[in-house]
């Protein structure tokens, strides 16, 4: 696809269910070369600092929610990119959750993280915006990261942009624990709004969780400014499988989300930080009663993740 209307199309799409992944293409892609970063030599009470500053710039969950994450398959589609250069992205993105322990679609599953690519990040933004606006609502209450976030989205000038949608579930039926406009009982004919049955009440612990359910990044590939392929795929990658704040500052990490600030000196792909933390987010107890308790166990989970190994490192 390369016009607008057909981008929008299946962008859209995404949101109705109507479009399909890639198929996969002859092209073998780049090999990936182990990352060349030495990772942040620290001990100690310095460490749990850096560690704990880091989750906590980094993560953005929906307002007022905790941290969410994919609890169900992912399809990672692709558009207005070259086949080889799309199926190597869609291929990395799945090979990533798949290491995260979250299945994966096969070609022609229906899209729920969409890459597109622009020449023009801000324009699509506006345009995808303006077109379907229900698609990018900011009523639903702890569904997305708000105003803010979503101003950036449409408005900033970073080469990669993302807008997430996130949903509280009941974790004992799987179903839906917020009414989204639209919901109806059809017996009576008026507004539904789901019941949780609480099965065990606690101070501390909860059974609503957060997960992930639909992503639509765009690259604005006039700004990768030499960006390779394998650092933009493992970037893209974690932007699709966290909900990272695209206002972080993570200067003072090793990770793959420095890539823009200078490519030529950036990770060669995901770090040993990116991965302890998508590893922790990934495993980390969703129903803690708030999102501090959660940002805490990952932090935690990261740190002993990085002391282990410290330990085990050749000396």
């Amino acid at each position: 696809m390369s016009s607008l209307s057909a981008v929008l199309a299946l962008t859209f799409a995404l949101a109705a269910g109507t479009a399909s992944a890639q198929e996969p293409v002859t092209q073998t892609p780049p090999a990936r070369p182990p990352a060349q970063l030495d990772d942040v030599v620290v001990e100690g009470r310095q460490l749990e600092a850096l560690v704990r500053n880091f989750v906590t710039e980094v993560s953005n969950p929906a307002n007022n929610r905790g941290l969410a994450r994919w609890n169900r398959p992912i399809c990672v589609g692709a558009v207005n990119l070259r086949n080889d250069v799309g199926q190597y992205v869609v291929d990395r993105i799945s090979d990533v959750a798949r290491e995260l322990e979250v299945e994966a679609g096969e070609p022609g599953c229906r899209p729920n993280i969409l890459i597109v690519a622009a020449d023009d990040g801000a324009a699509l933004a506006s345009a995808i915006v303006e077109d379907r606006p229900r698609n990018f609502d900011l009523r639903h209450n702890g569904t997305d990261a708000g105003t803010r976030a979503f101003r950036n989205f449409r408005t900033g000038d970073q080469p990669v942009r993302w807008w997430q949608i996130s949903m509280p579930i009941d974790s004992e039926t799987g179903g839906r624990a917020v009414r989204l406009p639209g919901d109806i009982d059809p017996a009576s004919g008026q507004p539904a709004v789901p019941a949780i049955h609480v099965f065990a009440a606690s101070r501390l612990r909860t059974q609503i969780r957060d997960d992930m359910v639909r992503s639509v990044i765009i690259v604005d590939v006039e700004r990768l400014a030499g960006a390779n392929l394998v650092q933009l795929g493992d970037y893209l990658a974690l932007v699709a499988l966290a909900q990272v704040d695209a206002e972080a500052d993570t200067s003072a990490f090793p990770t793959i989300l420095n890539l823009f600030a200078d490519p030529a000196s950036a990770p060669a792909g995901l770090t040993d930080w990116d991965r302890s933390y998508l590893i922790a987010l990934y495993e980390h107890d969703q129903l803690r009663i708030n999102r501090n308790s959660q940002v805490r166990a990952v932090a935690e989970a990261v740190i002993q993740d990085r002391r282990e190994a410290a330990e085990t490192a050749p000396e």
